[in-house]
């Protein structure tokens, strides 16, 4: 990470307005279309929710607003983002599973099997709240939901670390499509940058 420059920012003064609200994120739900990913992931044996978190990673980390942080009061830019999702146990409840970012989707997916194994071999709950060159994933596939809203501490809102959660496949009109919620800090990133991240996952998926 390196410190971030935002006095020659052009978001100088959008970044100063919403930094001190008492609740400064916002959340766009939308829907993207997963035909072809879906084809994709049969067509090759990879998990297609590991392939969901690997398209976002992938677009999240093209964008210099998702890469931003708070630190003791200063930002930081990080050079690469990872992403830690809730994974689903045998109780019915969850844990939380890190997975680094990869070259390929190939090699996400490899590494991403061997870490799931991992932490359900080792089982436990261990959040690594320390930790900020992360996005925040759930994996919400019993439901088709059209909006969510996230469960936040204190010191969430000191950090900036964006949350998405992916929930239930529906079909609409032949086309398979998945809700994906995307809940960001006001001072780092407005609609306009929240809008790209959509449009590279679609274009990810659309070029596979």
């Amino acid at each position: 990470m390196k410190a971030f420059d935002i006095e020659s920012w052009e978001r100088k003064e959008q970044f100063y307005f919403f930094k001190t609200y008492e609740d400064p994120f916002f959340n766009i739900t939308s829907h993207i279309e997963i035909s072809n990913l879906k084809k994709y992931c049969k067509q090759h044996s990879l998990s297609f929710s590991l392939a969901c978190l690997y398209i976002a990673l992938k677009s999240a980390n093209e964008i210099l607003e998702f890469k931003l942080r708070f630190k003791n009061e200063n930002v930081y830019l990080y050079e690469s983002l990872d992403i830690g999702s809730t994974i689903l146990n045998e109780q019915n409840t969850f844990m939380f599973c890190y997975f680094t970012n990869q070259d390929s989707i190939f090699s996400f997916d490899k590494k991403g099997k061997e870490t799931i194994q991992e932490c359900k071999n080792n089982g436990g709950f261990t959040p690594k709240e320390s930790m900020l060159n992360l996005i925040h994933c759930s994996i919400v596939p019993w439901i088709s939901f059209s909006s969510f809203k996230h469960a936040r501490k204190g010191d969430e809102y000191t950090k900036g670390i964006p949350k998405i959660v992916f929930g239930k496949v529906f079909e609409d009109q032949q086309l398979e499509k998945i809700p994906l919620s995307v809940e960001v800090h006001h001072a780092f990133m407005d609609g306009y940058h929240v809008s790209l991240f959509f449009n590279k996952i679609q274009q990810f998926i659309d070029a596979l």
